[in-house]
Formats: structure tokens, sequence, C-alpha cells
């Protein structure tokens, strides 16, 4: 069971996580607030307390590796970025502009803390399984972790990706899927119906767990569960989630995808953040 202290700092921190994308999103005046809001407590989990990371030597070859293979929702990557200190607090001002460290889709080459640039859909994973490949070759004790978008999961590279890591043993290797149900078209199932997402990575040779991916407790529960556990099999974690998560008129909607909000919409949805309004959560 997750401690109790460590679960409700978690949910502190990915308060703050969501009022500082928010935050970037509206400065820019365009990014992707739908999916980085549905991704912001499982991200929260990872830097600020599952990866073994070292913000101050980014390059480090013993830490572990983040893919966001859905790179669209760099805001919340960039935010965990920069408020575990791989750079200054206030180049989250700078999303999208010319010359920044922070583009519209993560640049490992400009941006410290990003392992892999993303944004072409399916591709993230296929790198991820590589770095994962690697670590068991040369008998290093890093893990790999990789947020993927239900939506994305339509692409057939992903079930190639989950192919070869089956095929090698990639116990290291973690997927973690944001199936908030939304993509940019519509809903996933009219646009392409994915359909029992646990169910197929399990028969692609992952072994699968189901989650509220908001509930911290049982994001806690499942990082718990899996660390350490060398069985050949590479671990997807399928995350229910809500687009939208946190601003009561971004949930569920999906023009929320890719559309920054104005001055009046970000002042609400500041305060529906700080006010913990909300849909439930059916799972």
């Amino acid at each position: 069971m997750a401690d109790k202290q460590l679960a409700d700092s978690l949910r502190k921190q990915a308060k703050a996580v969501r009022k500082e994308l928010l935050t970037m999103i509206h400065t820019a005046g365009s990014g992707h607030p739908g999916g980085s809001l549905s991704a912001a407590d499982i991200m929260t989990a990872l830097y600020f307390h599952e990866l073994n990371i070292r913000p101050e030597e980014p390059r480090w070859d013993g830490r572990d590796r983040m893919v966001l293979s859905k790179g669209h929702v760099c805001p919340v990557l960039y935010t965990c970025l920069g408020l575990r200190g791989y750079f200054d607090r206030e180049v989250l001002g700078t999303l999208r502009k010319e010359g920044s460290i922070l583009q519209g889709h993560p640049d490992m080459k400009r941006c410290p803390g990003v392992d892999i640039s993303t944004g072409s859909l399916g591709q993230g994973i296929s790198a991820a399984v590589g770095m994962a490949l690697r670590a068991k070759r040369d008998q290093m004790n890093y893990r790999v972790f990789v947020l993927l978008g239900d939506g994305e999961s339509q692409e057939g590279q992903v079930w190639e990706a989950v192919e070869t890591a089956a095929k090698y043993g990639l116990d290291n290797l973690i997927l973690i899927v944001d199936n908030n149900g939304l993509q940019n078209d519509g809903s996933c199932d009219m646009v392409m119906p994915t359909g029992d997402l646990a169910e197929k990575f399990s028969a692609f040779g992952c072994k699968s767990y189901r989650i509220d991916g908001h509930s911290m407790d049982q994001i806690l529960d499942v990082l718990d569960e899996i660390r350490g556990k060398q069985d050949g099999r590479p671990k997807c974690i399928v995350a229910k989630t809500v687009k939208g998560k946190g601003v009561s008129f971004m949930e569920n909607v999906a023009a929320w995808h890719g559309m920054a909000p104005d001055d009046s919409q970000y002042e609400a949805a500041l305060r529906d953040v700080e006010e913990g309004i909300s849909c439930s959560l059916i799972m």
C-alpha cells in the first residue's frame, strides 16, 4: 500500500505541475493541454519519486530513461524537468518561442533531460526498446519508461516494437499507456478502435496492469510492484485517464487536444485546479 505522506506530497506536486503547464501553454498561445493534463499525475510520480536521475548530470549513463513517445504533450515533460532543476524555472515561459530549448516537440539536442526527440507517433517506443536492449547487452541496471497515447497505439510500429521487446526479454522496459480515450479527431473508438489494450499488450508478450491514472495510490502501488521484477517480460501499465483532467471545461473534450486557453479560460482553469474541481473517473 502506498505511503500516505508520499502520496499526499505527490498529489500536491501534481497540482503545481498542472498550473505550470497551463501557464506555459497560455503564454505561448499554442500547445496541447488535454493530454498534458491527463498525464500529469503519472509524470509527477515518475519525476518526483520513481526515476533514478541526476538533474545536475543529465547525461549520466546510469540514469533511468524516460521516453515521451506522445511527444506533443511535452508541456508536462518540460514542467517536470524545470521543477526538478534541469534548467532554470524561468525558461518554462519560453515554450515554442524561436530559439527556445522548449520546442513544440521534445528536442534532445536542445533540452537537458530529454532522452530522445519525439513527435512522430509510434517512433518513441522503438527508440526505447533500443535503449532497454543496450542496458541488457552491457549489463547495466537502468530502466526505460515510455509514455504512450492510446491513439498512438493505433500505429503499427508500436506493436512491432512490443514484439521485439518481448523477443529479447526486456523486463527493464516499462510502458505506460495514457488511456484517455480521445485523440485529435475525436474518440479513439470512432477513429480506429484499439480494443482492450491491456489484453492486447499481454498478447504481445507484456505483463500488463490496469490502474486509475489519476489515483496516486494506485500509481505508486503498481510502480512498487514492478520495481526490480526480473521475469523476462516487458511491463505495460494501462492507465485509465481523463483528457484535460483537473479543468472542468477541458475534461473529455477532444477540442482541447491542441488548443490554448484564452485569458478568461486560463484564469478559470487555474481556479479549477486549485479548488480540485473535476469530473469523477469511472473505471
